[in-house]
This record gives C-alpha cells, structure tokens and sequence, in this order.
C-alpha cells in the first residue's frame, strides 16, 4: 500500500496491497495503546463448520465498490453486516457535516451496532474503503441464532465490547491531546502497521489521504496538508512523490507527548 499524498484532492480511498501487515481480522482506530485494548475477536472464529452454514443461510449477502454507502447515520436499523473481504469506515457526522472517522473494519467483523437485534436508528454510517462484501444478518433471525448457537451470542458480546473500548479510546484521545499530538500520534500508528524500513526512514506503506488523516484526527483537510507541510520542511516527515517516509520518528514521538495546536 502506498500513502497516497498526493491524491488528496481526489478523495481516493484507502486500499490494500501485499505491503501491509493489516491482514486478517483487525482494525484500524485512534487509542492510546492498541495493545490496552487487544484485538477484534472474528465473529465467527469459534463456530463450527455446520454453525457457519446454519449462519450464513440467514444472510444477505452484498457487494460494495470504494466509497458505496452501506448504511447511513439517520436511516432505519436492522442487525448487523458481516465482512467478508475489503475495509468498511465507519463514521459520525456531526450537525455542522463535520466527520470523525471511529475506526476501519476489516473481514471477519462486523458492523451495524449497536443494536444489533434492533430496530431503531443507525447512530453513525458506514462506507465501504475499499471494494468489499459483507453479508447481512437481519436483527429478528439474528436473534434466534444467538439463541441457537451460544458461540455465536458470545462472539457478539466480545464483538460489542471490544467495539465499545474502542470508541471510549477514541473518545479519551479526543478529549485529553491536543489534534498536533494526535497526527503525530496517528502517524507512528501507521508506522507500526504499515511501516517498510528503507535507506532514508521508514515508508508508510498504505493507502490514506490527507482527507483520510483529517477525519481520523479531528481536523480540517487543510490543516492536515499545511502541518504535514511543516513537518517536511523540518525533515520530520519526507514526501516522496505520492509517499511519505517517517525520518524522525524521535520528532513525533516528541510532539505526541508535547504537542499544541
């Protein structure tokens, strides 16, 4: 995957290629220590053969392409979508139509909560990043196979909960450091994620605009290109054609313990 920079102004999304190590069931999100809060459990990881099938069955399943709606803040509630290949963001959209990304979702979690056997209303969207499928299990069957199969109940709550540490990291960032630590922040993130060592620093070899950034950190697309700008200028960051490479990570790690707006 390579950080596409300079595609910022066409509102490419993130993608995925074999140059990254986000693979499987994981996420990407804003927190302290992805390690505090682990990992996303797979929904289905404990089922067996024939518990999958009876599961499936009940599912809907649906293609998306980069950037297709799969549920909207707003629009009525029903159970949850099951990823089975691509990246889904999911987002809150404030009433001034300003975004906050929550987190990325990849296979073999789900998204649609909280309600998952509900009927009420999407609290925040959900788009697909990439080209994705994902299987939908309406709330009312969905019951009834939670009901059925205790593995699957159980997947759910492990699911709901790490989903809820999550959003409560999101929420603790945003409120105790300021949005220069949390680029700063975010950018060592992906470091560790996406991070290819080279001659001159470390390539972050994944696929995000400055759009992407902003949404993930609370600011503006802007304010994202004119800071990213300075760290260049101060050799923290390099941009090499659509590319960034981290050459002082000793810099951010400093600014993501000390840094203003």
């Amino acid at each position: 995957m390579l950080l596409q920079v300079a595609n910022a102004e066409r509102g490419n999304a993130p993608s995925t290629t074999a140059g990254s190590r986000n693979t499987g069931s994981s996420s990407l999100l804003l927190t302290e220590s992805q390690q505090a809060i682990g990992g996303p459990p797979p929904l289905m990881e404990k089922l067996s053969p024939r518990e999958r099938e009876l599961v499936l069955k009940q599912g809907r399943r649906k293609v998306l392409n980069r950037g297709q709606t799969l549920f909207s803040q707003g629009a009525k509630h029903d159970g949850i979508y099951l990823i089975e290949s691509g990246r889904i963001r999911v987002f809150y959209t404030s009433p001034q139509g300003r975004e906050i990304t929550l987190a990325y979702w990849h296979v073999g979690n789900f998204v649609g909560g909280p309600e998952v056997f509900g009927t009420g209303i999407h609290q925040w969207s959900g788009v697909a990043s990439s080209n994705a499928a994902v299987v939908q299990l309406p709330g009312r069957e969905l019951r009834g196979l939670a009901a059925e199969i205790p593995n699957l109940a159980i997947g759910l709550i492990e699911g709901l909960t790490f989903k809820g540490k999550c959003y409560s990291a999101l929420a603790q960032m945003l409120g105790t450091r300021s949005i220069t630590q949390r680029l700063a922040h975010l950018l060592l993130h992906l470091t560790e994620l996406y991070g290819i060592k080279e001659a001159d620093g470390t390539l972050i070899a994944a696929a995000f605009t400055h759009a992407d950034l902003a949404h993930m950190v609370g600011a503006t697309r802007q304010w994202v290109t004119i800071s990213l700008k300075r760290m260049q200028d101060k050799g923290t960051v390099r941009n090499r054609r659509s590319q960034i490479v981290i050459c002082r990570p000793d810099v951010l790690e400093e600014m993501r313990g000390h840094g203003g707006d």
